[in-house]
């Protein structure tokens, strides 16, 4: 009776450690644990801001150049693996499957990035998707047009927008950065006036707000080709700041990027020294 009741509790506890060894069905698991990381993983809600507590703000815009070492992990897997997608891939899915807003995107918007929200018909056009026409014959001779529609290729996003708010919470007493909205930038070439791929032209293809982004980004994890461990989300890499870039523009009255009053090196100068002022904007508050 003893060995039988041992054996009863055995069977119990073995059950409890693995209940896939005596369900049907079941699926063999390739990792010696569960990767729940991803499926549990939200975004983290951010501190509450009042407008009072806000003593000084600057808006700024970044690029992100995916030519960049660090931002390498944006822009792989170039084609989705399984569940690896790439940044552009995650937002595109996002469009097509989770009810993200894509708002378009223009030469000059500063200020005005979430003004018009796009169409999918018109989000696949500005991605480099067409439709090539074709003519066939039939037996008698009769021309027959075929459209056959060419999809886009993601891997031309070649770089990024970020628009962010800089602002010192004197609640908190900290200088703190929130991410308002996300735009990638195509690089293609004009395949009539330019066959040999020599002068590539760049065009923004949407804006995305990053707040409605955020919980689809949380759900991604990245890819990285040195290590299958998977720690990091998208979202990860936006909050903590795991990226390179540098400041395209900043608010000012006229509206204007920094390339249009500055060139050459001096554009890179000019936005360190955006970036400096405030550093030492920050460091001002303080006596040490």
């Amino acid at each position: 009776m003893k060995k039988l009741l041992s054996l009863s509790i055995l069977v119990f506890l073995s059950m409890i450690i693995s209940p896939n060894l005596f369900s049907q069905g079941s699926t063999v698991m390739g990792l010696p644990y569960e990767e729940i990381h991803s499926k549990n993983d939200i975004a983290m809600p951010y501190q509450y801001v009042r407008e009072a507590d806000v003593m000084w703000s600057k808006i700024i815009w970044r690029r992100i150049e995916m030519t960049e070492k660090r931002n390498h992990i944006l822009y792989e897997p170039i084609k989705p693996i399984g569940a690896d997608k790439s940044l552009i891939d995650v937002i595109l899915d996002g469009i097509e499957n989770k009810g993200l807003t894509a708002f378009e995107a223009k030469i000059s918007d500063a200020g005005s990035e979430f003004s018009h929200i796009m169409k999918e018909t018109a989000i696949n056009e500005k991605m480099g998707a067409k439709i090539i026409t074709s003519v066939t014959y039939d037996p008698d001779g009769n021309p027959d047009t075929v459209y056959i529609p060419e999809p886009y290729a993601s891997e031309e996003i070649d770089s990024y927008l970020v628009k962010e708010l800089w602002f010192f919470d004197k609640q908190r007493s900290v200088l703190d950065v929130r991410i308002i909205g996300i735009c990638p930038i195509r690089k293609f070439y004009d395949e009539i006036t330019d066959p040999d791929h020599k002068n590539p032209r760049y065009s923004k293809v949407f804006w995305i707000h990053y707040p409605e982004l955020r919980p689809i980004l949380a759900k991604n994890q990245v890819y990285s080709a040195h290590t299958d461990v998977k720690n990091l989300t998208y979202d990860d890499i936006f909050q903590k700041r795991y990226f390179s870039s540098f400041i395209y523009q900043q608010s000012n009255p006229y509206n204007r990027s920094i390339a249009l009053y500055e060139s050459g090196l001096e554009c890179l100068l000019e936005a360190d020294r955006v970036k400096e002022r405030i550093f030492n904007f920050e460091q001002d508050l303080w006596e040490y």
